[in-house]
């Protein structure tokens, strides 16, 4: 029910009229291909592949009142590869997709101008993914769904004509959401729910150098100060106190257009989460691709 009013207040305010004026949205689509193919003949033990990746980064900011401010942002990312194998027959053959990337996340921000030195704001976010392959044989959608609600008080650091630094400080309330798989052979699944709540610190930075290159970043840490599983947590041999050390969570992400419909994007994502793995996680994407702005 929590959840359900919060959600329902965002849509009103995102709902309620603005001039147009005050009213900036911003939607980006992109799909960046690669791929390759080999005859049965070819010598040399290379295999054809087809990666894709399709992007949108959707956006929308608007004045409510001389006071408030409504920021929106969504971002989605589904991509496969696609790669050939050594059949029984001794002909080439195409396995089926794999996932590469699967994301969605979607962030409402609401700021409060009260024309001092910080400024408070109320924010809520969702995170998931469109498919969860963990257990190949129930492939579960949306799976799992992490939310957080968080209030606090933020500032901008840096404002100019081609950059931005904005940084904000609260506590957040998290909701981890999951369907659990508990019989393969039935396809049973069972919905658990862990919650967590501490500090939270994010910081958001835009730099633009010119209108064909941009570069977008964003820092996230979590201090954990409760958990709902705690006192469970705490009977395990080892990581019973995991929970207790912070998480991070780093982006970026660089574009640079080559052409009006063609652009090279390189993307970076630093994770440390030590109830997932005890070391950092990182990846980078860069590609080339199609992209289209829509406003």
């Amino acid at each position: 029910m929590k959840m359900f009013s919060l959600g329902a207040l965002l849509l009103l305010l995102f709902a309620l009229p603005a001039q147009a004026s005050d009213c900036e949205r911003t939607a980006d689509l992109g799909l960046s291909m690669n791929q390759s193919a080999y005859s049965d003949s070819w010598a040399g033990g290379e295999y054809g592949s087809i990666n894709w990746t399709f992007n949108a980064n959707l956006a929308s900011k608007r004045s409510l009142s001389e006071r408030f401010r409504l920021e929106n942002a969504l971002k989605l990312a589904y991509g496969q590869n696609h790669g050939q194998y050594d059949g029984e027959d001794g002909a080439r053959a195409w396995a089926s997709p794999e996932k590469s990337s699967d994301r969605i996340y979607f962030e409402s921000l609401l700021k409060m101008t009260l024309g001092k030195a910080i400024d408070p704001y109320f924010a809520l976010t969702a995170e998931s993914q469109f498919y969860d392959l963990s257990v190949p044989e129930v492939p579960r959608y949306g799976n799992p769904i992490l939310l957080s609600e968080s209030v606090g008080i933020g500032r901008t650091l840096m404002e100019k004509e081609n950059a931005k630094l904005f940084t904000r400080l609260g506590f957040a309330l998290r909701q981890h959401l999951s369907n659990d798989v508990v019989d393969v052979a039935t396809e049973e699944t069972e919905r658990n729910t862990i919650n967590d709540g501490g500090i939270e610190w994010v910081t958001d930075y835009e730099q633009s150098w010119n209108e064909e290159l941009k570069f977008v970043s964003k820092l996230r840490v979590f201090q954990a100060v409760f958990n709902s599983e705690s006192e469970d947590l705490e009977e395990l041999p080892v990581g019973g106190d995991y929970w207790k050390t912070a998480d991070i969570a780093w982006e970026g992400t660089l574009t640079a257009s080559v052409a009006k419909y063609v652009q090279v994007n390189l993307f970076f994502e630093l994770l440390y989460d030590k109830e997932v793995d005890l070391r950092g996680r990182f990846r980078e994407v860069m590609g080339l691709g199609l992209t289209y702005q829509v406003f």
